[in-house]
């Protein structure tokens, strides 16, 4: 059996392991466009600020790939599949054929169409070890930035920036940074921290031009009008997945792949997994783009067993974001911002001189969602509710406190959540 996985981050790990599990002798080859082995991406801010090494930025063994026996083709990118000859092709040229195909690709950063961006050199994303690598090496002629975007991606690109010394200003069109997983107030106590840092936060506006002559930047003019001088801008406005080179595969593609709860495609014997897909939602049902890290670990597991003949099966992505922004860590999961409010019972506590905040989400006696901040230790026992659908009645009154946890908890509960089968290990 050919298994080939195009994609190297944590879904093709998964994958690598979920085959392996099931089948010793298969043939697994990864291909990817980048030249580094699997590496922790939530830590390029900190290679860029310089807080760890390039040794540090892989999380796994040495010999992984060779005791997994993959076939690993690192600086190789997918430009096609033909699903009827079942062949990957190559940007050399070269074809890799395929019994079993998983596709674990992730996001593409979006760059839009702003005026003067064309041509302009110093102009980044940030979403790869290159992408730090390339502002590390130019770190000494960069003084002032603007990152458009306060998502996920640009908080983490203006905190690698912050730890080189450099002056930086956020701009976000939402009316608060973090718009997309927390809510208002949790986005304020970040935007404090930061503006407590020195780092300016510009909301409810946006960058619609880059100035400047030639290929330097002078600054960048806001739609309010606003001038703001800068010589580099990053673009952190979100990511696309990275899909395009399935056109003509019969492999459907919308917001992302669409796959069923076993991982797979459209297309018989294709699998996806990761950033790049559209899978359900754990509490929806429907199909959403969902790029979370532990969740595409656990699509990459599931379609590896498939693919290798087991039954294992997707129960639903939950929704879950987490970031750690100047030593003040911050966790949302599930439904954090309800369209229809009435329907849940909100309780939320603010302490804002000490950065913690926390809102639970709750319909009827079971949690649907919880925003933690500064304080996050026990972020997983909340997930576990969610997941397990815990009624959680008799403990309600705990759950804003920042020292909940195990302690609240009856036996039974615990049993539940953490033990094999539900039974007390």
């Amino acid at each position: 059996m050919n298994y080939v996985i195009i994609g190297n981050s944590v879904a093709a790990v998964g994958a690598i392991r979920g085959i392996r599990n099931i089948d010793q002798k298969g043939n697994i080859t990864v291909i990817s466009r980048e030249k580094h082995a699997a590496y922790g991406r939530p830590l390029i801010s900190y290679l860029l600020g310089g807080l760890v090494t390039e040794k540090r930025m892989g999380y796994l063994p040495d010999d992984f790939y060779e005791k997994h026996r993959v076939n690993l083709l690192l600086g190789s990118e997918a430009v096609g599949v033909d699903s009827g000859k079942k062949v990957v092709r190559l940007s050399s040229g070269d074809s890799i054929p395929f019994d079993k195909l998983l596709i674990a690709t992730g996001g593409d950063p979006f760059v839009p169409p702003i005026e003067g961006i064309a041509g302009k050199e110093k102009v980044f994303t940030f979403t790869t070890w290159d992408d730090a690598a390339k502002l590390k090496g130019i770190a000494y002629d960069i003084e002032r930035v603007v990152v458009i975007g306060g998502g996920l991606i640009g908080l983490k690109a203006a905190e690698g920036l912050h730890l080189l010394g450099k002056k930086i200003t956020i701009v976000e069109l939402a009316d608060r940074i973090l718009s997309a997983a927390f809510d208002r107030p949790a986005g304020r106590v970040v935007a404090k921290k930061m503006k407590a840092n020195g780092i300016d936060v510009i909301t409810e506006d946006t960058v619609v031009r880059v100035e400047g002559e030639g290929a330097a930047i002078t600054g960048v003019t806001l739609k309010s009008g606003d001038f703001i001088p800068c010589d580099t801008v990053i673009v952190a406005i979100g990511v696309r997945p990275a899909a395009s080179f399935l056109k003509g595969s019969k492999v459907v593609v919308n917001r992302g792949i669409v796959v069923d709860d076993r991982m797979e495609t459209t297309v018989k014997g294709i699998f996806a997994a990761g950033d790049v897909v559209e899978a359900r939602d754990f509490f929806s049902g429907e199909k959403n783009p969902m790029p979370i890290w532990p969740d595409a670990y656990i699509q990459g597991d599931i379609a590896g067993a498939r693919m290798a003949g087991g039954k294992k099966t997707y129960s639903g992505g939950l929704a879950m974001n987490s970031i750690e922004l100047f030593k003040v860590p911050t966790i949302s999961m599930g439904i954090t911002n309800p369209v229809k409010p009435e329907e849940y019972e909100i309780l939320t506590y603010q302490d804002l001189e000490n950065y913690h905040y926390r809102k639970i989400i709750l319909q009827g006696n079971l949690l649907a969602g919880a925003v933690l901040v500064g304080a996050v230790d026990r972020a997983g026992i909340f997930a576990g509710l969610i997941r397990e659908k815990i009624d959680v009645t008799t403990f309600k009154d705990q759950l804003l406190a920042t020292d909940f946890g195990f302690i609240h908890l009856t036996r039974e509960i615990r049993d539940a959540l953490f033990a094999p089968n539900g039974k007390a290990a």
